[in-house]
């Protein structure tokens, strides 16, 4: 007999009448519910062939809730703790210290610079606690990774302003900007850590949890794109002197036709044309290329030059490899975090 979650048993149909089965539920589910006879239930025939059984009111919310203490985790990981459980979907995480200990303060306040919709609702000399005001269903995925693609775009529209003899002044937020698509990049993770958790919040954000894991590739693409963009906003500001240069080459002349094809893809997003979506990605291909090209012949004069670029190229594999590595880590982390979360129900 199937006693709790993951638990599951074989249940033999009965006829009822000319045209009525019927099939007995578990009691433990039953009780857990807290249902009675002639309770409604909602049948949902999903497209996997699969029957999905739901008690039609719920008189219990269900909040995630994450504890842990301060003297319980390496010293400066509070940050990446806090992540880990508004990524893993935690509504309310509290943090225990002890009243000698430094205070979180500093801690949580870039927390919540980071994130979307997370306050702090009780705070005392032992303990911090923080909720989660936002409904996941609140924020449309298409709707954050839009705003992410309207902050990339604008930030190198700025770039192209700049190289055209604009002020440097334009790339002065280009921190902001990044951080902003950085904390939608978190929102969405959060919402479809709790799609594939709950099929209300999937029903809620009018996605399947394949579209919602769809979303969440597009915008680490996002937020890529962001970190590059970034880069090269930061160089200039510290190397104005090479701006006039650098406006003359391939990879700043080939912006706009970068910016007209992800422009596409964007709207390709709910339009799905598959011959307008080959389109651009055909003229992105022969930008690489192009580029490609344009990198090998800056290194073909010199000897000197080409062991430059060989130093160059293996740093930046081994610099790739150890932040993918931390990316490994925090998984982990979020792993942890999530294997810690337990079930709080309000009346």
């Amino acid at each position: 007999m199937a006693l709790g979650p993951g638990d599951h048993d074989v249940r033999k149909l009965q006829a009822t009448g000319g045209s009525t089965f019927t099939l007995s539920l578990p009691k433990p589910w039953v009780l857990h519910n807290q249902l009675e006879p002639r309770s409604s239930l909602k049948v949902d025939w999903r497209p996997s062939g699969a029957l999905r059984i739901t008690p039609l009111e719920q008189n219990q919310r269900v909040e995630r809730h994450v504890r842990f203490t301060l003297e319980d985790i390496p010293e400066n990981s509070l940050h990446d703790h806090l992540m880990g459980a508004y990524i893993s979907g935690a509504d309310v995480i509290v943090i225990y210290h002890s009243a000698d200990h430094a205070s979180p303060t500093k801690t949580v306040r870039r927390f919540l610079r980071s994130t979307r919709g997370f306050e702090i609702v009780e705070q005392n000399q032992t303990s911090t606690e923080l909720r989660c005001l936002l409904n996941p269903g609140d924020m449309p995925l298409h709707a954050s990774l839009k705003r992410m693609y309207l902050l990339v775009s604008s930030l190198v529209r700025d770039l192209q302003e700049v190289f055209a003899g604009g002020d440097i002044e334009f790339l002065s937020d280009h921190e902001e900007r990044e951080g902003e698509v950085d904390s939608l990049l978190y929102l969405i993770e959060r919402q479809i850590r709790i799609v594939f958790e709950s099929y209300q919040a999937a029903s809620r954000l009018g996605v399947s949890r394949g579209q919602a894991l769809e979303y969440a590739n597009l915008a680490r693409c996002l937020e890529r794109m962001m970190d590059h963009v970034n880069n090269v906003s930061m160089f200039l500001i510290g190397h104005e002197e090479h701006i006039p240069f650098l406006n003359l080459t391939p990879p700043i002349q080939q912006l706009p036709l970068w910016q007209e094809s992800l422009k596409e893809l964007m709207i390709n997003i709910r339009t799905q044309d598959s011959y307008r979506i080959e389109a651009a990605r055909h003229q992105l291909k022969t930008l690489q290329i192009e580029l490609k090209a344009y990198e090998t012949s800056i290194f073909d004069d010199e000897k000197k030059n080409q062991q430059m670029a060989s130093s160059l190229s293996i740093s930046e594999s081994v610099r790739r490899l150890c932040a993918y590595s931390r990316d490994f880590g925090e998984i982990l982390l979020n792993m942890k975090l999530a294997s810690l979360m337990i079930e709080v129900r309000e009346n």
